[in-house]
């Protein structure tokens, strides 16, 4: 029965990532990709990954995906049409997806993977102050790092949507 859910989440995962980047309306994309990191989160339940998925769903598809809508409100694109690549890009990309895509199956299938057994088990209050921690082996400054690139992802994000400023026909005549 997991085998069937993975690989019905597996196909709602590519379905809707295709669709997430061959939209040309921005809202349209940006609730495809919800639908993606979802589909994501299940793949962590399934695997009992519970602490991981539930930081998938708050994490990415709740605080990422509101924070790409109101970018998207804010500069008042909302119908925005994504313009579309040259061909000559397309198919650029679509020869390097297909390299990504041989070098993934040929390592997936010429590489003996062992399973690990792993009797140790770790709590939520191990990960929080391993995550919160500045000494040995704490992850503070690069969770405070990460939130200085989110934060200049934003305002990169709103300098780019909102484009050129209009200048006043005063100041052209000068």
């Amino acid at each position: 029965m997991e085998k069937y859910i993975f690989y019905i989440l597996a196909i709602i995962i590519i379905v809707f990532a295709i669709a997430s980047v061959t939209s040309k309306k921005m809202l349209r994309s940006v609730i495809y990709l919800l639908f993606v990191l979802c589909g994501i989160a299940g793949i962590y339940f399934l695997i009992d990954y519970n602490f991981l998925a539930a930081i998938q769903l708050t994490v990415y598809a709740g605080g990422i995906i509101v924070l790409i809508i109101f970018s998207v409100l804010l500069v008042h694109h909302i119908e925005m049409e994504l313009e579309i690549a040259k061909r000559s890009r397309q198919l650029i990309t679509a020869m390097a997806c297909l390299l990504g895509l041989g070098v993934f199956l040929y390592t997936i299938y010429h590489h003996n993977f062992n399973v690990i057994e792993n009797a140790k088990t770790t709590s939520t209050a191990d990960i929080g102050s391993k995550l919160l921690s500045y000494e040995d082996g704490g992850f503070i400054l690069p969770f405070e790092v990460i939130s200085l690139l989110l934060l200049a992802a934003m305002v990169g994000a709103i300098v780019i949507a909102k484009g050129k400023k209009l200048t006043d026909k005063n100041d052209e005549t000068i």
